[in-house]
């Protein structure tokens, strides 16, 4: 499986967060790396992930997928450095 970058910014009030973390969350292996940024396992391509979200989204909302891989270097909790080191 490939890790990928979710990071987004649902940028007007009021929107439905909760939505688009579920959706985030039901991929199963996931790691939080900041307030609007997860890494999630799976064998969906980026433009599949960005189209399943995209309903989600309003025009001017931020949303973007992108693929990580080694190397990598920085600071979080041991969890997320354990689930990064694992899958990366």
């Amino acid at each position: 499986m490939t890790v990928r970058l979710i990071t987004y910014d649902l940028n007007k009030p009021g929107q439905n967060h909760k939505k688009v973390l579920d959706k985030i969350k039901a991929y199963g292996s996931w790691a939080k790396l900041s307030e609007s940024s997860y890494a999630v396992e799976t064998d969906q391509s980026p433009t599949d992930i960005y189209k399943a979200f995209k309903p989600l989204l309003d025009k001017n909302d931020d949303f973007l997928v992108i693929t990580l891989t080694r190397p990598w270097n920085g600071q979080a909790s041991k969890d997320v450095i354990d689930w990064l080191q694992h899958r990366l």
